[in-house]
């Protein structure tokens, strides 16, 4: 289940990632940075239109349908990219499209894990199922450049097509749905329900300040996914090196995001290391704002480690939102926690290609590095769990 899960979301990622660095290619073609920022929101957008209403459907008919479901036609919607070519306009469509079928994979693939893991366990496997993102934004990163520069839009959009087709049928064959407790107990005959039912938004604001933390740390991590080749190419670097760094760096932060998880573990805490998780995002962007505005030669190890720090939060504020909701509601509370980062994920593409027409990149970065400041007093001071 942790396998697909991660593989699943992967290839998502792959999907969401892929115009945004396609922006090099469109940009010497002519469009401006906020056009080609706009098209790179577009898959963030319509998974903002969708999140929720996946997550509802999970909570109803289960995890197995949705995510293989969501595939099939993630598949279909980027094969409709593929076949506009450099429409900006069409890509556009049909990356949104793209984008509201791939929201099944965010709402259901981190329920699958939870689901199969105990709590003492899940913060390690929520971990590993965290680096699907930056795993499919490596992959994304070494191909989609080099491809649309050599040869085209269409032919950094036959990978995705075909990884997303084939997960579909492994997602179908493989996956199985988690025990649902309160079903088990509704068989067995129990007179009482062991699963809490009632709305977990009502009881306490923690889902909500969890979910403000969230939207303001993604911010900074969608800065350096989408603009971090920009920002290297704009100092020298050639494309295909800067690709291959930008996607060397989303693979440490994968790893990161393994060791942040099992961090959580062992202090039995998910809010205590999302709190200096976010303190550490605000001091590596402005060191980024300082990298640019100095010209020191370690652009190469500041944004490896900016990036690894940046997309360390991801697994814990999921897996906390996850136990606080319990197994009746997580669905829709991970949908709610995804619309939230993906509207400020969609806001990235032209506002910091925006930002950066107006005051640079040191500055944008500095502004950046203020979201993880603002978030420090919002993060919960203690967790909550239905397990």
């Amino acid at each position: 289940m942790l396998a697909l899960g991660v593989a699943a979301q992967a290839a998502g990622t792959l999907v969401v990632t892929a115009p945004a660095l396609l922006i090099p290619h469109l940009h010497a073609q002519g469009t401006t940075l906020a056009q080609a920022g706009l098209l790179a929101a577009a898959p963030t957008a319509g998974m903002v239109l969708t999140l929720i209403a996946w997550g509802a459907v999970t909570d109803r008919t289960g995890e197995r349908v949705v995510i293989a479901g969501g595939l099939v036609l993630t598949t279909l919607a980027v094969a409709g990219a593929w076949a506009v070519g450099d429409d900006p306009v069409l890509l556009g469509v049909a990356f949104l499209l793209a984008g509201m079928t791939n929201a099944s994979t965010n709402a259901a693939s981190g329920r699958v894990v939870v689901g199969w893991f105990p709590k003492e366990r899940r913060g390690l496997a929520m971990g590993i199922r965290q680096m699907s993102q930056p795993l499919g934004v490596t992959l994304a990163a070494v191909t989609v450049p080099q491809l649309a520069e050599g040869d085209g839009v269409r032919a950094a959009l036959v990978l995705p097509v075909v990884l997303c087709a084939v997960l579909a049928v492994l997602c179908a064959v493989g996956i199985v749905d988690p025990p649902r407790p309160v079903r088990a107990a509704a068989r067995a005959g129990e007179a009482a329900d062991p699963v809490p039912t009632a709305n977990p938004y009502r009881s306490t604001g923690f889902l909500w300040r969890i979910h403000a933390v969230s939207v303001l740390l993604v911010v900074p991590q969608f800065t350096l996914s989408t603009y971090g080749l920009v920002w290297l190419v704009g100092l020298g670097w050639s494309t295909p090196a800067a690709g291959l760094l930008v996607g060397a760096a989303q693979f440490v932060g994968a790893v990161g995001r393994i060791l942040v998880g099992v961090w959580s573990d062992r202090v039995g805490s998910r809010v205590g290391p999302l709190r200096i998780v976010a303190l550490s995002a605000a001091v590596v962007m402005a060191v980024l704002a300082l990298v640019d505005v100095t010209h020191l030669p370690a652009a190469a190890v500041v944004l490896v480690i900016a990036t690894s720090v940046t997309v360390a939060d991801n697994g814990l504020a999921y897996t906390s939102v996850a136990e606080a909701a319990g197994p009746t509601w997580s669905g829709r509370a991970l949908g709610a926690q995804n619309t939230g980062q993906f509207i400020a994920a969609s806001a990235v593409g032209p506002g910091i290609g925006a930002l950066v027409g107006l005051v640079g990149f040191a500055g944008s970065f500095l502004l950046v590095a203020a979201l993880p400041v603002l978030a420090l007093p919002l993060v919960p001071r203690a967790d909550r769990s239905h397990d």
